[in-house]
């Protein structure tokens, strides 16, 4: 009793370190899946926010380069007038760019090519790179033959099968290949290229004849104020070119905030990665309560001889409490050097391949987030365990080899748990970049537990009231399953969760595919046919047929404007939900028409006469209404070519935006635009399959008859967004599979856990005469049981899931698809039938008179 004297009636908390230290003399036996769970968890969080972070912080510091300047102003089809201009050269110095999509053509092939026009003085920060080291001016200039240069992205070189020093066609003109691209400043906050950049200088764009009324171009001026330059004096300057010329309609934008979009981007897939690291945490979670039952059950004698001399309930919950946190704080310890050393191996690269400017360095506010992450998951799934010990007498904890107690811990230990589950629930939601979508996963994350422990429970209630079957190896597995301190609910909880998930994302993934290479080749269109000026729109359409008789085209005019008031408010004064900004931060195509689309259906209201004549009306996108809160009659301001324009909303639309027809978001009543410049849009579309002959020989002769028309062709451009969905579901699958690591991991521990009770089970039966085969045939049938069972909730949790994120969300038809079903009932059962196994397979080896003597 003297070693526990009490202290003002208890022992000291110097008195619990003490023994809990000694008591880790013995090392870390038991505790591998523990630290593996934790330091995979606080691995995967600390690694993707420093990684973010780096990335974050390459925007920050290149912001000016990534902008060209401390200030950016842009629109389209309008370039910046003569005040315009000098306002902004009073300033600073300014470059103003045009950029536009056009076609280049070399003697054999054609390709689409993102122009970039630029001045003498581009760029104003960064350097400009070629391919041999010359001066950019040089390379731009015109030839004694009056012929321009240009310079290229190496891709258009083995697209067009060129060489430097050739020719190509651009427009009604020629240009003369100078030199390649070796590094483009700016080139980050570009956005997404359908094509290679092709630049020019802006007298060879002139020549070009590109530039007509209505022509689809982006003018951009950008400015470099004086130096010093403050973010202060950078927002007053913007505020200041703003209330010179309200009615501009610029896009502005500033080196602190050179790439909004790309950020956002950054931020959204930052922050599913995370996500996806609490899901490990979590499944993990699940590995620390069987590791720290297993570890409680090892520690039996300790603690009956802690009690039987005198130790109080909570002087045993505070050693053993000591020696978890000293074992979460090593796996916390190793996730963390993983942090840090993510963004020097995975950082770099991942930078490259994106594009994007990277600040390698140790980021304490991402890691020390991470460790909270860990302690806070070891501290929710241990504390009950842990609470169990404290009122357990010394008769109940030797007794518990054969019959486990069940009871509850104490008030103070459920309420550290809750504490600490809302501690945990709470930082994901407060720290996340979009809290809706955190909400959602908490309580995703709350309810599948809930949802998988009321399957374990059912799955043995079915196992207890099963009828009796012949077979001894069947029917000793069934037991197994429902019996208490069995194997059921630590396995369903480690493994339907992860697998749950992996079905989700896989769904996901695959329905995506099948939008993109199944639904949307057979309605969509072969072609997309810009810039097509309207007195040629009629030529146009005769050559197609021409070309390709039988074709379906389908032409409507098109303008571009930007939304600038919605109800009478400016919309820099509205904070639209996240699913609409995107309708409000940029230009959008707009059109006219006297009748109803045909990809079109009316939601709301009623469309306007043929002959209409009154105010002007607008047809507005039905979700998109609905997001901005628009109703029938409210109004709507868009500036188009430099002009406010006012338009009541007559009625919505519902568009079929999978079929890749012409969709616009606004409609306008035509005489909205009457006599206002415009150009045309045209789609052509195969009665059957064209095959590729036909199609490149209808691209090539509209090219040939009107080389300022812009062609997409439909096919390449799926082709680079399935690219792209490939990237992001290969990086997606990465990640999941830490979830699914995890669950593989606390699969493992939770069999191990299992295995002192399953070496008593198997000494009996052997004592009593069952064979080795007939041993380890229950075990299977038993393990074979809990992996079908657990795969039939992934399935089932799974496809509800995919089926809330593609229909919720995507707004895509889900489509369940078999083979995931197959595939992850597969994983399952190999899990679990192949852990199990290679677990019981040591435990028959086992002497008899060794462990019958400990029982």
């Amino acid at each position: 009793m003297a070693a526990f004297a009490p202290v003002a009636g208890k022992p000291p908390l110097s008195t619990a370190m003490r023994f809990a230290l000694r008591e880790l003399r013995g090392g870390l036996a038991g505790f591998r899946i523990f630290i593996a769970c934790i330091a995979l968890g606080v691995a995967a969080i600390a690694g993707v926010g420093s990684i973010t972070r780096a990335i974050t912080a390459g925007l920050e510091a290149e912001g000016g380069t990534i902008l060209g300047g401390d200030l950016s102003f842009n629109r389209s089809m309008t370039a910046p007038t003569p005040e315009e201009a000098a306002f902004l050269a009073g300033l600073g110095r300014i470059s103003t760019l045009a950029e536009l999509r056009a076609m280049a053509r070399s003697p054999t092939t054609q390709t689409l090519v993102e122009i970039k026009a630029i001045d003498d003085a581009y760029p104003l920060t960064g350097t400009m790179q070629l391919g041999a080291g010359g001066p950019l001016d040089a390379a731009l200039a015109a030839d004694a033959a009056g012929t321009f240069g240009a310079v290229v992205d190496p891709l258009l070189l083995a697209r067009l099968d060129v060489e430097v020093g050739d020719t190509l066609e651009v427009g009604r003109t020629t240009v003369r290949i100078a030199d390649s691209i070796a590094a483009e400043p700016d080139k980050v906050g570009s956005g997404i290229d359908f094509g290679p950049r092709l630049m020019l200088s802006r007298e060879a764009l002139d020549a070009t004849g590109l530039i007509q009324p209505g022509s689809i171009i982006r003018y951009e001026t950008r400015l470099k104020l004086p130096e010093p330059v403050t973010s202060d004096r950078v927002t007053a300057v913007a505020d200041a070119v703003v209330a010179a010329f309200p009615e501009a309609s610029w896009r502005v934008r500033s080196r602190d905030n050179a790439s909004p979009g790309l950020q956002r981007n950054i931020d959204r897939f930052a922050q599913f990665l995370t996500l996806v690291g609490l899901t490990a945490l979590v499944v993990g979670g699940v590995g620390v309560t069987n590791a720290v039952k297993s570890f409680l059950d090892r520690k039996r004698d300790s603690i009956a001889a802690f009690k039987a001399l005198g130790a109080p309930g909570g002087f045993v919950v505070a050693v053993y409490l000591a020696q978890i946190l000293v074992i979460t704080l090593v796996g916390v310890v190793i996730g963390i050097a993983v942090g840090v050393l993510a963004p020097y191996f995975g950082g770099d690269a991942l930078a490259n391949v994106l594009n994007l400017p990277i600040v390698i360095g140790i980021y304490p506010v991402e890691l020390v987030l991470a460790a909270l992450y860990g302690i806070l998951t070891a501290l929710a799934f241990a504390l009950w365990s842990l609470g169990r010990a404290h009122d357990v007498p010394v008769s109940a904890l030797f007794r518990d080899r054969v019959a486990p107690e069940t009871h509850r811990p104490r008030l103070i230990y459920i309420a550290a748990t809750v504490a600490s589950v809302a501690t945990l629930a709470g930082l994901a939601i407060l720290l996340a970049y979009d809290r809706y979508v955190a909400v959602v996963f908490v309580g995703a994350a709350a309810g599948a537990f809930l949802l998988l422990y009321g399957v374990a429970l059912g799955i043995m209630a079915l196992a207890r009231r099963a009828p009796t079957v012949r077979s001894a190896e069947l029917r000793l597995a069934i037991r197994n399953i429902h019996r208490p301190g069995g194997l059921t609910v630590s396995v369903v909880l480690s493994l339907g969760l992860g697998l749950a998930l992996l079905v989700t994302l896989a769904l996901i993934d695959g329905n995506l595919r099948r939008q993109l290479t199944g639904t949307i080749p057979e309605v969509a269109p072969s072609f997309f046919f810009l810039d097509i000026q309207s007195s040629e729109a009629d030529a146009f359409e005769a050559r197609v047929r021409e070309v390709a008789p039988g074709v379906t085209i389908e032409r409507v005019p098109m303008l571009r404007g930007r939304i600038t008031a919605l109800k009478g408010v400016p919309t820099d004064q509205i904070t639209p939900p996240a699913d609409a900004r995107w309708a409000l931060e940029g230009e959008r195509g707009v059109t006219y028409s006297a009748a109803l689309p045909e990809a079109s259906t009316l939601a709301a209201g009623s469309w306007w006469p043929a002959d209409y004549t009154g105010e002007p009306l607008v047809s507005f996108e039905d979700e998109l209404a609905e997001l901005l809160d628009l109703e029938i009659g409210d109004l709507v301001t868009v500036n188009v070519l430099g002009r406010e324009i006012t338009a009541r909303i007559a009625n919505t639309r519902s568009l079929e935006w999978e079929s890749l027809a012409i969709n616009f978001v606004m409609v306008f009543s035509p005489n909205t635009f009457a006599g206002a410049p415009h150009s045309v849009l045209a789609t052509t579309t195969f009665a059957d399959e064209p095959g590729e002959a036909a199609e490149i020989g209808l691209m090539k002769a509209v090219i040939e008859s009107f080389p300022t028309v812009t062609v997409v062709r439909v096919k390449e451009v799926l082709d680079a967004v399935n690219g792209i969905v490939s990237d992001l579901a290969l990086a997606i699958r990465a990640a999941a599979s830490i979830a699914l690591v995890s669950s593989v991991l606390v699969l493992a521990g939770a069999l191990a856990a299992g295995h002192r009770q399953r070496i008593y089970d198997a000494v009996i039966l052997k004592t009593f005469g069952a064979t080795r085969a007939r041993v380890l045939g229950a075990y299977a049938a038993e393990y074979l049981l809990l992996g079908l069972a657990t795969a039939i909730f992934g399935v089932v949790a799974g496809g509800i899931a995919a089926f809330g994120v593609l229909e919720g969300l995507m707004n895509i038809d889900a489509v369940f698809d078999p083979v995931v079903a197959i595939g992850a009932a597969f994983v399952a059962l190999v899990l679990t039938v192949g852990f199990g196994l290679a677990g019981t397979w040591r435990i028959l080896g086992r002497k008899a008179a060794p462990v019958l003597r400990d029982m």
